[in-house]
């Protein structure tokens, strides 16, 4: 009698079906390092006028996280996410605790690679910490920033505090390596309301991390100050955050709104990695940002 399978073993196959549609690529930069991404809509869309939708994801993901927004139903635009440096099949960058420049150079190399000018940016988590130091550096280039759930880093923090922090992380990845730290640290990544579907995901990308680019990941949090790139930031910015979010708290992330001079989305029944249990509502607030960032209209422009 052959077995039953679980409920999760459907999950990650239906996950990894969903991805095929949007296979790992990686692209050559001038710099002699290669950048693994994922992209949806480029032979469609890519001549049009839309603007180009990057996506940069958290410490414990990858470019596969996206899925769900490469697909989101009406999405009109270029939809790009890499695996930043030291993930996938993404150089690591060259120091050994980098600070947010030196990936948001890579971001900068890769896109002009692309053929990327302008963009409009979101950044998720330690995404975010890139994504605000490319935009304070280039905001010539960013039409539209948009932080979910975002780390602010511990840079203001004392040196015992950034140590400590980072020191903490290095001892988890070394104890339990990737399999092991996707078992211990998924379940935080997610409200107690999201799907089996959504665990299984969460804990695909987490088991793919790879051990130095992570603990390059963990000094670049440690060295952070997001706070500090947004209020140099004069362009546009969102910042929103799951309401059940107890990574990086509904109270964390409204300073870090207050900094950018904006105002925070709370998303109910939502986690750390709300754009993965809460796919729909988070598709929405990426859309109509998309769309005033270009000056469109909303798709939902009429309920609002």
């Amino acid at each position: 009698m052959s077995a039953v399978p679980s409920v999760a073993a459907e999950s990650h196959a239906t996950l990894e079906a969903r991805l095929a549609r949007f296979p790992a690529r990686r692209i050559a930069l001038a710099s002699q390092r290669v950048v693994g991404y994922r992209e949806a809509n480029d032979a469609d869309i890519s001549a049009h006028d839309a603007l180009p939708l990057v996506l940069l994801h958290g410490i414990g993901s990858g470019a596969a996280s996206w899925v769900q927004q490469f697909g989101a139903p009406g999405v009109n635009r270029r939809v790009l996410a890499w695996d930043a440096p030291g993930y996938g099949e993404s150089t690591p960058v060259a120091a050994t605790s980098p600070i947010a420049s030196d990936y948001a150079s890579v971001l900068g190399e890769w896109l002009d690679a692309l053929g990327v000018e302008r963009c409009v940016l979101v950044g998720h988590s330690l995404g975010a910490i890139i994504a605000g130091s490319f935009a304070a550096n280039h905001p010539q280039r960013v039409a539209g920033l948009l932080l979910m759930s975002p780390a602010g880093g511990y840079g203001a923090a004392s040196a015992e505090v950034r140590d400590t922090k980072r020191d903490q992380r290095l001892a988890m990845l070394n104890e339990l390596g990737p399999q092991g730290l996707a078992e211990k640290r998924s379940t935080n990544m997610l409200s107690v309301h999201a799907s089996d579907e959504a665990r299984a995901w969460v804990r695909w990308n987490m088991s793919r991390v790879i051990p130095h680019g992570y603990a390059q990941a963990t000094h670049l949090l440690a060295n952070a100050d997001l706070a500090a790139d947004l209020a140099r930031f004069k362009g546009r910015v969102s910042v929103a955050v799951g309401a059940d979010d107890s990574i990086t708290t509904p109270a964390a992330s409204e300073r870090l709104a207050l900094a950018a001079g904006t105002q925070l989305q709370v998303v109910p029944r939502a986690g750390h990695a709300g754009y993965i249990e809460a796919s729909a509502a988070y598709n929405t607030i990426i859309d109509t940002f998309c769309r005033a960032s270009a000056g469109e209209r909303s798709q939902n422009g009429a309920n609002e």
